[in-house]
Order: structure tokens, then C-alpha cells, then sequence
């Protein structure tokens, strides 16, 4: 008989909200300390039945029934931004999408775009100087959209073009971000100063993308970057192709996911290896044993297998994404309990990348623990960087080549020194930024 999870034991309840206002004050930290209370920690957001799960066999579970499961209200507030693309669409609809993206996200397609990764990279570093104080966050940020938005178009978009999107995507962050302060509960449409600026920066991108979009049908050139390859998709049983509409949402879409999880990953790196300069030792001695000196291609990543476990245990410390939800489409359950319909299921990155039982020091920064052998024997659930089951981030081996190449090329050429006495301070939004940047030194690196 299936047993209801509300009897299940869970954190004291403070106020007439719930644990709403724990979860808004600290989200990091309070679900970090649910994890104590059990596999199935039931909680109170208002008057919306929640629950966090810890047990990565429950995670499975729900990650791998996308129709039971389907993205929780607060994720879908992101449709404003998005639309239907890959990210927010549901049921056949996404079924569809995914088919004919997934082709052009295969890996020896996406290979092509790693010389423009590097060749921007060394771009950025021909204006760094030694010495000099960044904010390393906004180079990560600049650089990863400049790379997007060339993959995308195929063309550097003028200095507008880019603002443009950079600026929707910054006032984006901002707004979700204050919404979740207010636990969703004002409403978008209500003319407050934050909802205007947030739709008139989307109005912005719209018109930059529908703009970027018609240049490419009226133009005669091929091309092999992802918008002409999304235009080209074609499903095979019905020969339907996307509609301009479909293809703003989904090249949103790519350049919210494309640039602004890479750039966070990096962000959290360069910190993580500032910290600790026996890492960054070993890191360099990598670069000078394996590029000797020359621009990293992809033909090299096979042999940077450090430079790939570094990646690796930053994106387990500090995930791009910290937190995700999901809201039950129907009565179902979930392993031996019982979950009504509309009960949203939050499943943390952070708390399970961080959870003692599945990781030896889970609070130390050790990127050698990433060998083979322990990535096979990892339970299943417990380190999800881009999710899994069906809806896995179709831009998993985009994302994880462009952090280790820009990686390498940085790497090689300049060390990080954080300024003393910055706060660095974790956001976690949509995706977890440093809600003030990371101020850094950097440090030309002697041939």
C-alpha cells in the first residue's frame, strides 16, 4: 500500500507560509539541511504541496517520466523569454522538437565549432594584460555569448546585436531572481518597474532575433552554423520544418543555455583553481606536457584528461544549475509513496553533489577523484550537471567542450589571483551565478 509523504519527518514550520521563507532567504543552505530528514523530505511553499528529493533512485525515477512529470511553475514563468523551445515545451510537442534538433546536436556536427571557440578565446586574450584586475565572470559571460551567438549565425553580430541580447538575458537573471525572492507570487503582467524592464528587454531580443532570422532566409549563402541547421531539420515521417516562431524560441533557447551555464561552470572554476594553487600547478603542467605551447584543439582533449577533471569537480562543487523542479501532471508516486496531482518535486543538484554518502570529502574540491573507475561505480542521480533521462541537456557535449577548450586556452597563458577581501557570493537563480562577479588579477604566465 502506498504511503503518503506528508507523514514523512520534515523541517519545523515558522510561519503561515511555510517554509517559503527559509527557502527564500537561504535556498543553498536550507535545502542542504533537509537533506537529514530522509529520502523524501515533504515541504510547505504556501499552499503548494513540495517536496525535496535525496534519493537518486527517486530522481531517476522522476527525471525519466516526463509525462507525470512535467517542469514546475516556477520554470515555467521562463516562457515569456523562451516560448515553447526545448526547454519549457511539454509532451508531444517537445517529443517533436527533439527529434529534429537532436541531429544537429550530434557530436562530430558540433566538433566543427571548436576552432571558433579557441580562435575567440585568444581573441579576448591579446587585450588582457598583466596585472590587470577583471571581473572574470564578465569576461566568461562576453566570451561564451560572442562564441553562441557565431555558432548560431555564423557571423560576429554587431556590437547592438549582441548588447541587445546580452542585456534580455542579464535583465532575465535579475527578474527571476526577484521573483523567487517573492516566491512567484507577484504576477508578471502588473506594471511594477522590474516586469516593464523585463518586457521591454525581451521585446528587444525579439526583434534582434526575427531580424537575424529573416537575413538568413533572404540570403543565398550556406551555412553550417545551428540556425541554418535548424532551419534545415526536417521530420522525416512528415517533412514539417520549424516556423520562424519556433525557431526565435528555440535560438533563445540556445543562447540563454549556450552561454550562460558555460560561463558560470568557468566562472566557478577560475575561483575553485585560485584557491587552490596545487591544482593549478598540476593544471598547467597538463597544457605544457600536452599543447607544448600551441592553441588546444579538439584533436587534444583526449589527452587533457586533468583540464577535464577539473571541469568536472567545479561542476560538482558548484553546478551550473543549483535546482530543479518538477510538478506532478497526475495522481502517481514515487517509489512507495503516494504524490498528488500539482505537487511540485524539487530535486537539487547542489545538495546531491555535495552529499557525504556518495562522495569522500564532498565539501573538498579534489578534481582527481574523477577517474573511470569511480565515475562507472557513481549511483545513478546523484551528480546530474545537465539533468537526465529523456530531457538531458541536448547541448551536453557543446557545453562540456567549450569549457574544456576555453579552459586550456586561458589556462596556458594567464593565472588567477582573486582580489583579497572580494565577497564571492553563490545566486542561485535560474542558472547559480556569483551574484557580484568574481574580481580577479590576472597573471601573464612566462613562455
Amino acid at each position: 500500500m502506498s504511503k503518503d509523504i506528508f507523514d514523512l519527518p520534515a523541517p519545523p514550520i515558522n510561519s503561515i507560509v511555510g517554509h517559503l521563507v527559509e527557502l527564500g532567504q537561504d535556498p543553498l543552505a536550507f535545502l542542504t539541511s533537509c537533506r537529514d530528514y530522509g529520502d523524501i523530505v515533504p515541504l510547505r511553499l504556501g499552499l503548494t504541496p513540495t517536496c525535496l528529493l535525496t534519493n537518486p533512485e527517486y530522481i531517476e525515477e522522476v527525471l525519466k517520466n516526463r509525462e507525470s512529470f512535467i517542469k514546475s511553475p516556477g520554470f515555467r514563468v521562463l516562457k515569456t523569454l523562451l516560448g515553447e523551445g526545448l526547454l519549457t515545451a511539454e509532451g508531444e510537442s517537445w517529443l517533436w522538437q527533439r527529434r529534429l534538433a537532436q541531429p544537429v546536436f550530434h557530436q562530430k556536427r558540433i566538433n566543427n565549432y571548436g576552432d571558433i571557440m579557441v580562435k575567440y578565446t585568444d581573441r579576448m586574450l591579446q587585450t588582457w594584460q598583466d596585472g590587470e584586475v577583471h571581473d572574470i565572470h564578465a569576461d566568461m559571460m562576453r566570451l561564451t555569448l560572442a562564441i553562441v551567438m557565431k555558432c548560431i549565425f555564423n557571423t560576429d553580430v554587431d556590437a547592438g546585436e549582441a548588447k541587445v541580447v546580452a542585456n534580455a538575458l542579464d535583465v532575465t537573471m535579475h527578474w527571476f531572481e526577484s521573483k523567487r525572492k517573492q516566491n512567484f507570487l507577484s504576477w508578471e503582467w502588473f506594471p511594477r518597474p522590474e516586469n516593464i524592464r523585463y518586457r521591454q528587454a525581451v521585446a528587444a531580443m525579439d526583434e534582434a532575433i526575427y531580424q537575424l532570422i529573416r537575413d538568413r532566409r533572404n540570403s543565398n549563402e550556406k551555412s553550417n552554423d545551428l540556425l541554418s541547421m535548424l532551419m534545415e531539420a526536417r521530420d522525416e515521417e512528415t517533412q514539417q520544418q520549424m516556423d520562424d516562431k519556433l525557431l526565435r524560441d528555440e535560438v533563445a533557447t540556445l543562447m540563454l543555455a549556450g552561454h550562460e551555464t558555460t560561463a558560470n561552470a568557468l566562472s566557478w572554476t577560475w575561483m575553485l583553481i585560485a584557491q587552490h594553487p596545487e591544482v593549478q600547478e598540476k593544471l598547467s603542467a597538463e597544457l605544457k606536457a600536452v599543447l607544448q605551447g600551441k592553441l588546444a584543439t579538439i584533436a587534444d582533449l583526449p589527452r587533457l584528461t586533468y583540464t577535464q577533471q577539473v571541469i568536472k569537480e567545479s561542476m560538482r562543487l558548484y553546478p551550473p544549475v543549483a535546482l530543479i523542479g518538477r510538478e506532478a501532471a497526475e495522481d502517481t508516486t514515487i517509489g512507495e509513496y503516494e504524490i498528488s496531482k500539482g505537487t511540485v518535486i524539487m530535486i537539487s543538484q547542489w545538495v546531491m553533489h555535495r552529499h557525504p554518502k556518495y562522495f569522500d570529502r564532498a565539501e573538498e574540491f579534489l578534481p582527481e577523484r574523477w577517474t573511470e573507475e569511480f565515475e562507472k561505480q557513481l549511483t545513478k542521480g546523484v551528480y546530474i550537471p545537465f539533468g537526465d533521462g529523456p530531457r538531458i541537456c541536448i547541448g551536453k557535449g557543446f557545453a562540456m567542450m567549450e569549457a574544456a577548450l576555453l579552459l586550456a586556452t586561458i589556462a596556458q597563458r594567464f593565472q588567477i589571483e582573486i582580489e583579497p577581501g572580494f565577497p564571492i557570493v553563490p545566486q542561485p537563480s535560474i542558472t547559480l551565478r556569483p551574484e557580484y562577479g568574481i574580481k580577479v588579477q590576472v597573471k601573464g604566465i612566462g613562455d
